[in-house]
């Protein structure tokens, strides 16, 4: 396993602000209330491990064939349904949408191997990300994959209520691995992968799914 560079900032001031405040605690209290002292101790403490542990990236083997699509974020499948995506396939196709709270990994993954034929960061609002409305009107960053055998794979990051930054690293013709990293989102918020009407789901609504290590389709 391995912290994300993203966190670099944040797990340094998180850190200085546990000491700083673990200092003040003992140099107040001291000896004198031991357990109160620990007790106090221990609240900075464990927000410093929710910080850093929010920016882990574990190790781990990607799965599937090259016509298997695997899941781009670690949470929990929200929707699957036949959609009219707008944006580039413009066309009926199906949408996946995998929501992540603030206790999954956040680190978003290229589904399957293809050239990056569109991306685009769309400004927007910061409705809670299992809104249905989310997907077109929050903040968000689109990917569109073309495969070798010419299937269009759309990726999109959706910012939620908490989420306040999309880090989106994508750019036009970049020839993607599967399971290569493309982005990140802070604390919280949604992905959706939308794919040709034949792909053959391999999750189900309510599955809590990992990214890179679980098949979405086959396609």
């Amino acid at each position: 396993m391995r912290l994300h560079k993203e966190g670099q900032v944040i797990m340094t001031i998180a850190t200085l602000i546990t000491g700083i405040l673990i200092a003040a605690i003992w140099a107040l209290l001291g000896t004198s209330i031991v357990w109160l002292s620990i007790f106090l101790a221990l609240i900075p403490l464990v927000f410093l491990i929710l910080v850093v542990q929010f920016f882990r990236v574990p190790n781990r083997k990607i799965a599937g064939n090259s016509s298997e699509v695997i899941c781009p974020a670690d949470g929990k499948v929200v929707v699957i349904e036949r959609v009219f995506e707008p944006e580039f396939i413009q066309e009926e196709c199906i949408q996946i949408s995998i929501f992540m709270s603030p206790l999954n990994v956040h680190a978003n993954y290229a589904p399957i191997a293809g050239r990056v034929v569109y991306t685009k960061h769309h400004q927007g609002s910061y409705l809670v990300a299992w809104h249905p409305k989310s997907s077109t009107e929050n903040e968000r960053s689109t990917l569109v994959l073309e495969t070798e055998s010419k299937k269009h794979v759309l990726v999109r990051q959706i910012a939620g209520a908490v989420a306040r930054r999309i880090c989106f690293y994508a750019r036009q013709d970049y020839e993607y691995k599967k399971g290569e990293e493309f982005g990140f989102i802070k604390f919280g918020s949604r992905v959706d992968v939308f794919l040709p009407l034949d792909a053959k789901i391999q999750v189900s609504i309510g599955q809590k799914v990992k990214n890179r290590e679980d098949i979405l389709a086959i396609i």
